[in-house]
């Protein structure tokens, strides 16, 4: 049996550029062990920029084109934190974000690409959009194609800079608005040469090019400033435009400049092992770095060649192997499209186009993307030749799900509960069966829950902010106000400079999400196990001379209001096996996220009952209520929300482990299908879920969706047999 291998070290890959998405596919294929890998990136996804130009031409969509960091980070076993790097702090060793507290690293890699923003140009930041970061051009370019073609905006489109990435996304632009049935009047700014730096026949195919698909090479014309709807020329003159695109050139990231890496001309600077000059624990790679003696052009396919060795030499940083030296070409080939399905390739001064060329171009691009999506199955350890009766047909079922996923059924749980024998007491006045135990203590009515959550995610902090949210919900759900919390805290066994950083961030997280709620983290235990696991014991007060909320006060005609989408469990389910796509993945943890404290104040002064929406789904828990409230449910599946991409999950045949129990337990009368069984999902961190008089629903609707609460109005209790049917 293999030792259980303690983590000793901090691996941090800033950026999710090209050569970081190759490097965390190697990773994902030979992972170092004792190493905790961590991503940062803006979003979940990271565009391939070989892709751009027929993306915005209209031959690739929107998925065809992005890296999906999300997948590849589960993949590797690494960590992704969604946000943005402003700073380096060596000494410390620490990456500073916006927004978000530092994160800590013995081994540090940048990878963010460069920018094409123009600050220092007037009026830019507020009506033009930078081709670089991609996804923010990709983003808008789709938005201006459904304005045009909506009559909103006229097909006309300017472009700032004149070199070969302003000629190949003109002529893209150009392709995309004849698509529209539109005639485009496109122009492209150069202040300097045109296509500078670029082999002269090789120049001259492309200004052809661009002459006979309509776009317009201005020569020696600058832009002084961008205004609302057009440039403005030195001259003074004004040139209108629907869509303005700033190409002229890349710079680095402004943060880069505040910090003390070694730079040149902005640049980070790195030696041929890719480590920053000076400093052996941080590397740089891509479009943001510079190779002293080696100067290059930024272009992917040098980002692309460097990724083996910065693999390898990451590795022996952090104690495995010997550097490798990375010394780029000088030369490469270069392949452009020109509009339509066609490419021109050059390399050497030599210049060819066609539609064979787009067809080559267009296979290599797509070979790139598929490595970082089709992953190979990792194979499993084989099942010992003799085990007990039952481990066998165990093992053939689904894997343990994370979360809520992972509890115990209902059928277990309430046997269970039934075998308790316990005397009455006169200050407990609710116990087993409800969300929260109900207290009086002196002259106060007290509630009390406990709750833990087994990771799903390798981010600490993530998992702290939705496993504080999810404990509060039992809180919220009783209508109290959040008190004390203790915390219990397991983590993987690792070295104690990691286990100081991994405490740090769960408490903190954890800690702003009690504090936003007004309540205090007063203590707690630690130790470590097989996996980090974090859970919460929470106290939170009545308001005074208020009883508790609990699921049996429901009455016939009562509305039910449902505070967030469902849909946790399948999409979790999924990702545990690399299905779900990142965008709906990251868009879900973070709405999990979020606390429910403002939802709550705004149901408790005129709910007759409320519960939180967690293991036992939507049916399990609108059935304690129908229960314990002697009423029937009739629900409007329309109405139900459902978490962006749960349903097609669903459709495939996803779900977690617990959903058998669930149905078991609490049946649906209704048709069958997708949409019904995502009823029965277990849920983590899920909505509130209350019975309102009808009087108040619309008017408590507006105020929660008022206050940006994504509610709706699910079904409506009446009387009769327990029962849940769909209308």
């Amino acid at each position: 049996m293999l030792p259980d291998i303690p983590l000793t070290r901090d691996l941090v890959l800033v950026g999710g550029g090209h050569t970081h998405a190759l490097v965390l596919r190697m990773w994902a294929m030979r992972p170092l062990p004792g190493v905790r890998l961590t991503v940062i990136n803006p979003g979940p996804t990271a565009p391939y920029s070989g892709m751009l130009p027929g993306h915005i031409a209209g031959h690739y969509s929107r998925d065809q084109l992005d890296i999906d960091l999300v997948q590849l980070a589960r993949a590797a076993g690494a960590r992704l934190i969604l946000g943005r790097a402003c700073g380096l702090d060596r000494g410390a060793k620490q990456v500073l974000l916006q927004g978000q507290p530092p994160v800590g690293y013995d081994v540090a890699s940048i990878d963010i690409g460069i920018t094409a923003e123009m600050p220092q140009m007037p009026g830019f930041q507020q009506h033009a959009v930078p081709v670089k970061p991609l996804d923010r051009y990709a983003e808008a370019w789709q938005l201006f194609l459904a304005d045009v073609a909506a009559g909103r905006r006229p097909p006309s489109v300017a472009v700032i800079g004149g070199g070969i990435a302003g000629a190949e996304l003109a002529m893209a632009m150009a392709h995309a608005l004849r698509g529209l049935g539109a005639d485009p009047h496109i122009t492209v700014f150069e202040r300097g040469q045109a296509l500078a730096g670029v082999p002269r026949r090789t120049s001259r195919h492309l200004q052809m090019e661009m002459t006979a698909q309509g776009v317009q090479l201005r020569v020696g014309s600058g832009v002084a400033q961008v205004v609302a709807g057009a440039v403005q020329l030195p001259d003074g003159s004004q040139h209108s435009a629907g869509f303005i695109l700033g190409a002229a050139g890349a710079v680095p990231h402004p943060w880069v400049a505040s910090t003390d890496l070694p730079q040149t001309d902005g640049f980070i600077s790195v030696d041929t092992h890719l480590q920053v000059v000076g400093d052996t624990s941080v590397f740089a790679v891509g479009d943001c770095a510079s190779i002293q003696g080696h100067p290059r052009p930024k272009a992917g396919v040098f980002a692309v060649r460097a990724a083996p060795f910065l693999f390898q030499n990451l590795r022996a940083a952090l104690g495995a192997g010997r550097m490798r030296r990375f010394v780029p070409q000088r030369d490469y080939l270069k392949l452009v499209s020109l509009g339509g399905k066609r490419a021109l390739a050059e390399k050497l001064g030599v210049a060819l186009k066609g539609r064979w060329l787009w067809a080559w171009k267009n296979r290599i691009d797509t070979r790139f993307m598929a490595q970082l999506s089709d992953m190979p199955a990792m194979a499993h350890a084989a099942a010992p030749a003799d085990m007990a009766q039952g481990v066998a047909e165990m093992l053939q079922e689904k894997p343990l799900c994370g979360g809520c996923g992972a509890k115990v059924g209902h059928g277990v749980l309430g046997q269970a509960l039934a075998g308790l024998h316990q005397p009455p007491r006169a200050d407990v006045l609710a116990g087993p069966g409800d969300d929260a135990a109900v207290l009086r203590v002196g002259g106060e009515t007290q509630v009390l829950t406990t709750d833990h959550l087994r990771a799903f995610v390798h981010d600490p902090r993530q998992m702290a902010q939705i496993t504080a949210v999810h404990a509060l919900g039992d809180i919220w759900a009783m209508g109290a106000r959040p008190q004390a919390v203790l915390a219990q805290i397991v983590l993987p066994r690792m070295a104690p400079a990691l286990q100081a950083r991994s405490l740090t961030e769960i408490m903190q997280a954890a800690g702003a999400i009690f504090a936003g709620e007004g309540a205090q983290i007063v203590g707690g235990h630690t130790t470590m196990g097989a996996e980090l696991t974090i859970g919460f014991s929470i106290t939170g007060l009545m308001p005074q001379g208020q009883p508790a909320l609990t699921i049996a006060g429901a009455k016939a005609g009562d509305m039910l209001l449902l505070t967030r989408p469902i849909g946790t469990g399948t999409i979790l389910a999924a990702h545990m096996q690399g299905a779900a796509p990142g965008r709906d993945v990251a868009q879900m943890l973070a709405e999990m996220a979020q606390p429910q404290g403002q939802a709550a104040a705004l149901l408790r002064p005129v709910a007759h009952a409320m519960t939180d929406v967690t293991g036992f789904g939507l049916a399990g828990h609108l059935g304690q209520i129908c229960r314990a409230s002697g009423v029937s449910a009739q629900l409007r599946l329309g109405q139900i929300p459902f978490y962006h991409g749960a349903v097609a999950l669903a459709v495939a045949g996803h779900h977690s482990a617990l959903m058998q129990a669930n149905m078991a337990a609490m049946p649906v009368f209704g048709p069958d299908g997708p949409h019904t069984r995502l009823l029965y999902d277990p849920q983590t961190a899920g909505g509130l879920l209350a019975a309102v008089p009808q009087p108040h629903a619309d008017r408590v609707l507006a105020a929660l969706q008022q206050a940006g609460i994504g509610a709706a109005i699910i079904g409506q209790l009446s009387a009769g047999p327990v029962s849940i049917s769909l209308q």
